[in-house]
């Protein structure tokens, strides 16, 4: 799996000062400039963070987001794309980098935070449930198929979630629809789950910057300040 880490300018991690760990699930456009630049800031505020190319089965790196829009048959080979990176495989891949993250020494990966867009908030989300020993705070924004009918729907692990999670839910998003909001939030209450859970009145791909007309800036600003404020409370640096 192609891995990105990114740590703050200046600020080498040592055996006696590790950096947190961090890790970055990219949406369906996959590992791109826009991706890299978003992982730079968040570890701007002094983490370790890990941009995973979970599609790497699929030999693709990247997708042109605009091209996807406009051209079906680029769509297909994205949606082709999705369906080689399970949930269940990305659990395995995610453990098996934050194993190899805790192997350098300074990089505090016992545990760490995790951040995901679109499909990556459906990432993020289920690691938490999968790997609860070792995830303390997760954030899906705009995130799709996050509680579903589903069997394997990650909902349904939020009794085992010991981390904080944050929310960030898109406006009339079809991969979000209120009835399924109603099954997360009654999972997580029942769980008694640390969550915060806000309607963003914005679109599916508000936080991306090459999501052409979707982008907003007001809100990506905003689930900035919402996901560090949660790894600031949920995992601090010191």
């Amino acid at each position: 799996m192609d891995v990105y880490l990114h740590i703050p300018d200046g600020d080498q991690p040592t055996e006696t000062a590790p950096l947190p760990v961090v890790i970055l699930y990219p949406d369906a456009g996959g590992v791109r400039p826009v991706m890299q630049e978003m992982a730079a800031r968040f570890a701007a505020e002094g983490y370790a963070v890990a941009l995973a190319n979970y599609f790497y089965r699929s030999g693709r790196l990247s997708f042109d987001m605009g091209a996807v829009l406009d051209d079906p048959d680029e769509r297909s080979r994205m949606m082709a794309m999705l369906g080689e990176a399970s949930p269940a495989d990305v659990v395995r891949d995610t453990e098996a980098l934050l194993d190899v993250l805790a192997e350098s020494g300074t990089l505090r990966a016992d545990r760490a935070g995790a951040v995901g867009y679109c499909r990556g908030g459906l990432m993020a989300f289920t690691v938490a449930g999968e790997l609860p020993e070792r995830i303390a705070a997760a954030a899906s924004i705009h995130g799709g198929g996050i509680a579903t009918d589903a069997p394997t729907s990650p909902h349904l692990r939020a009794e085992a979630i010991t981390a904080g999670l944050y929310f960030g839910v898109a406006e009339n998003d079809r991969s979000c629809t209120p009835e399924q909001q109603e099954l997360l939030i009654a999972a997580l209450d029942k769980a008694g789950t640390r969550y915060e859970l806000e309607n963003v009145p914005a679109g599916h791909g508000y936080a991306v910057r090459d999501h052409t007309g979707v982008y907003d800036e007001t809100a990506a600003e905003n689930h900035f300040a919402k996901v560090t404020a949660l790894f600031a409370r949920e995992f601090p640096r010191t």
